[in-house]
């Protein structure tokens, strides 16, 4: 097939495919309804959807809610050209249009994930995620899905201190009156309006808590600090940090995503929240920047740190996220820190 020419993403699909944990059955002869699905995470998803769907006869039918149709046909068209069953809605998730078919599960992804969007228009940060959830919802709401699942954010937690695991349950460190926490605060509120569509109307909504995820399918011109020190490594040119590079992650892998939305979408727990994240990979900024630095360039390239306007970043944190309850439902991650390098390098 023509949209899994490239050895890593088609050994990155048929893993998805053949995941024992994964209850594919449930999906056979169904339609799921994704939104943002040119994105990263969404084309990830809806590519592992099909390709499960065409190598295993199942009959799945994706919907793929689409802004500018002729841009996602565009994204798309390998899978289009191979028959694949794909098809689009034209609008956004503010204003959803009436959809006639039915919709068995959904997958609401559509989000800004830019900082310097949050920073420039917060107001429309926040009502994008909360009016489009709120349609998503009456979505599965009207269509009876069986299942419902919103992606949220590690930024959920705020600027959380201490190196110390973040559950489900821990408490979040969110100043309201800060602009750029409009991100962080409307992923929270999106959460509890699945928690209370479950609880109020029996949806069946749930949520992950994703850390920064990356691998093949990245622009080459990305501009978080991940897609950064990749350019760097590629063109041997020293890694600048414009902080001291203290604040600690968790990471995760495309296909590691895609793997973890769908275990929670069949299997999690009706109105939970869980977190996905590979905990081998949490590291500081600069450790990451080191490892890239050591293992991906060889030591060709430095780090150097040269300290910027400090009010243009967030304050020192760390996100250490716990898995522990998402690996209880049989999920685990697969590829670590180099590794997810190494696979978006091959892909840029």
């Amino acid at each position: 097939m023509m949209w899994t020419e490239h050895a890593v993403f088609k050994k990155d699909l048929e893993q998805i495919a053949a995941s024992a944990f994964i209850p594919w059955d449930r999906l056979r002869g169904k339609t799921v309804f994704v939104t943002g699905a040119t994105g990263l995470i969404g084309f990830t998803l809806v590519s592992a959807l099909l390709y499960y769907s065409m190598t295993r006869s199942a009959g799945i039918r994706v919907l793929a809610l689409a802004r500018d149709v002729e841009k996602a046909r565009s994204k798309f068209a390998p899978q289009l050209a191979e028959g694949c069953g794909l098809s689009f809605v034209p609008g956004d998730v503010e204003n959803l249009p009436a959809i006639e078919q039915p919709v068995d599960y959904i997958i609401h992804g559509a989000s800004p994930t830019a900082s310097a969007f949050f920073i420039k228009q917060p107001v429309e940060t926040i009502m994008t995620a909360v009016a489009g959830t709120h349609n998503a919802l009456d979505l599965a709401r009207e269509k009876h899905s069986e299942g419902f699942i919103f992606l949220s954010s590690m930024e959920a937690y705020g600027a959380h201190q201490g190196d110390g695991p973040l559950r489900e349950s821990s408490p979040t460190y969110v100043v309201t009156v800060n602009v750029r926490n409009c991100y962080p605060l409307a992923k929270q509120l999106c959460e509890n309006l699945c928690a209370s569509y479950a609880s109020e109307h029996g949806v069946q909504a749930s949520s992950v808590r994703l850390a920064q995820t990356f691998g093949p399918g990245v622009p080459a011109d990305d501009r978080r600090v991940f897609a950064q020190f990749a350019r760097s490594v590629i063109s041997r040119q020293n890694i600048i940090l414009q902080t001291p590079g203290e604040s600690r992650h968790s990471y995760l892998y495309s296909a590691d995503a895609a793997s973890a939305i769908l275990t929670v979408l069949l299997l999690g727990e009706r109105g939970q929240v869980y977190n996905a994240a590979n905990p081998a990979t949490y590291c500081s900024i600069r450790e990451m920047a080191e490892m890239a630095a050591h293992e991906l360039a060889h030591d060709e390239i430095q780090v150097e740190i040269r300290l910027a306007d400090a009010s243009k970043y967030p304050p020192t944190h760390s996100l250490n996220l716990c898995a522990d309850k998402l690996m209880a439902l049989g999920w685990h991650p697969t590829v670590d820190l180099p590794g997810m390098y190494r696979n978006m390098l091959d892909c840029f």
